[in-house]
């Protein structure tokens, strides 16, 4: 039996990655500027806490329970071509042969391999065959609604853990600067790990994710200083 090269590709942390990373992300930044509006506001010290932990549970929650039903969502659907495939398969089992070495036959084969590819893969596994070449479902990139969610609200929780730790640190008086500067540093580090994992440009995926953080910070404390002057 001939050795098989093991290789592993980005493509295959493409599930877990976006969830982790945008759990992460939403944590720092909601409850930074969580903490940061109601510090605006002239809140307690107590008060701060309290709304950052808060907003630590709502969010994990939220962030598990929207990754939960959006990629579930994509495996019902999923499932829902692989019974309608199997039925095909079942009733016309011919046509779907030659469904499947057209695919092969665009993708650079000639006709006569393409046809004899098709049967020793539908002998092998029909409808993993279509599953794969038709449908474009794999194992890998296969929706996992309970491994998104998980890995969303534990991400969520993670990130939001570290601006609200500094907030019970911080002196009360220093707690906006301290809290969005440490949540910044953050941002940035969360956004090129992100892309050091990805394959992508650290530089600009540590810019992209502080950018649009500091912009939600910054909004969500005016809006906290807005509000409190006028209460």
């Amino acid at each position: 039996m001939p050795l098989r090269h093991w290789e592993r590709h980005r493509t295959e942390r493409t599930g877990w990655l976006r969830a982790a990373v945008l759990g992460a992300n939403d944590g720092i930044v909601s409850t930074a500027s969580l903490v940061l509006g109601v510090a605006a506001a002239h809140a307690t010290h107590g008060q701060i806490l309290v709304a950052g932990v808060a907003g630590l549970v709502a969010g994990a929650m939220s962030m598990a329970a929207g990754e939960y039903v959006s990629v579930h969502s994509q495996a019902d659907t999923e499932q829902a071509d692989l019974e309608r495939e199997r039925k095909e398969l079942e009733a016309n089992d011919q046509d779907e042969r030659k469904e499947l070495a057209a695919i092969y036959v665009g993708r650079g084969l000639d006709p006569a391999l393409a046809q004899q590819v098709a049967d020793q893969l539908m002998a092998h596994d029909a409808l993993g065959a279509h599953a794969r070449d038709e449908l474009g479902i794999t194992s890998t990139l296969s929706a996992r609604p309970i491994q998104a969610a998980l890995a969303s609200a534990g991400c969520f929780a993670a990130g939001a853990a570290m601006p609200l730790l500094v907030a019970a640190m911080a002196p009360e008086a220093s707690l906006i600067p301290f809290v969005s500067g440490t949540s910044l540093g953050f941002l940035a580090l969360l956004g090129a790990v992100a892309a050091r994992v990805g394959g992508a440009g650290i530089t600009v995926g540590a810019m992209r994710v502080t950018f649009w953080g500091a912009l939600a910070m910054a909004l969500t404390a005016g809006v906290g200083a807005l509000f409190g002057t006028v209460m």
